[in-house]
């Protein structure tokens, strides 16, 4: 058997990873957050050095990587999910660096003896990568004794600490609901390493997300319609079900359905790129967010995640 080499080239391997390009990525494709990727470069780090103990010999552990994603809904818990999962699979701690995007339906059955099939399929789905649960505490429902969650709980805490080496599961809901799941469950708590809180987005921060949205799919704002835009997220902000990146995302597809049909209405000819790829402030001041009003039903399926 060869020897262990006797030094390692940290900055080689960051390098040779790959594990740049994730963080590049992280920091170019998502506005703010800058709590949320310091966490993220900490743990990339951390895994560095314990491959670069492996390699040398060193005792060493196979760190727990099991992590709680705390926050509001719309502030890129899962789009971080998806980034950890490559960031993984280059650091060698997954063998395939997907991501699975579950909640209490996909692990939940309703009658005995549905659940645990259920959470073990999705179990099976999601080895070599990562396991999101979205709004885990719908695990938990203490007030109803026929609930079969405690059944999928016990399931995946046996595989979050005996598979640890071939799964990593990231549990994620507000921050306040999350605190209960798992004063409640300690077992998740136990086996958890990385409890990263995700803030909500400022007011600037929302505008450049709505201005990085447009540039994606070639569409302008003229001044009018970007200062519409600001006072929009002002007053969204303020209306129930608010869901940071999500809200904004909605209201920029309300605003090209609105831009669409003027230009219907109003075409009487040949129309050039640009006249297809702006929005001007009608399309935006239409919503009824400016009058005080909101779609019910949209503010309800926005605060869902």
């Amino acid at each position: 058997m060869d020897a262990p080499p006797k030094t390692v080239d940290l900055r080689g391997e960051f390098e040779s990873s790959g594990v740049r390009e994730v963080l590049e990525e992280l920091d170019n494709d998502m506005i703010g957050l800058a709590p949320v990727k310091s966490r993220i470069r900490e743990a990339a780090a951390q895994l560095l050095v314990e491959k670069a103990r492996k390699t040398l010999g060193l005792t060493h552990l196979t760190p727990t990587l099991h992590m709680s994603f705390t926050g509001n809904p719309g502030t890129g818990k899962t789009t971080v999910a998806l980034k950890m999962a490559g960031l993984l699979k280059r650091l060698g701690y997954v063998r395939k660096g997907h991501l699975v995007s579950v909640t209490r339906d996909d692990l939940v059955g309703q009658y005995i003896g549905h659940t645990a099939p259920k959470t073990k399929e999705v179990l099976k789905r999601a080895m070599g990568g990562v396991l999101f649960i979205d709004e885990a505490y719908y695990l938990y429902r203490p007030d109803n004794e026929r609930d079969y969650g405690q059944e999928a709980i016990e399931i995946l805490l046996q595989i979050m600490e005996n598979n640890r080496d071939d799964l990593v599961v990231i549990l994620a809901g507000y921050a306040d609901r999350m605190d209960t799941f798992f004063n409640a469950n300690p077992g998740f708590r136990s086996r958890i390493a990385h409890h990263i809180d995700f803030p909500d987005y400022t007011d600037a921060e929302l505008l450049a997300i709505t201005e990085h949205m447009m540039a994606e799919q070639n569409y302008r704002a003229t001044d009018d319609a970007r200062t519409a835009f600001g006072e929009y997220i002002g007053l969204r902000r303020a209306q129930p079900h608010f869901a940071n990146a999500r809200s904004i995302r909605n209201a920029f597809d309300r605003a090209r359905l609105r831009q669409a049909n003027r230009l219907f209405a109003a075409a009487e000819g040949p129309l050039d790129a640009e006249a297809l790829s702006t929005l001007v402030e009608a399309d935006v001041r239409a919503s009824r967010v400016f009058s005080g009003g909101l779609d019910s039903r949209t503010a309800e399926m926005e605060g869902k995640k």
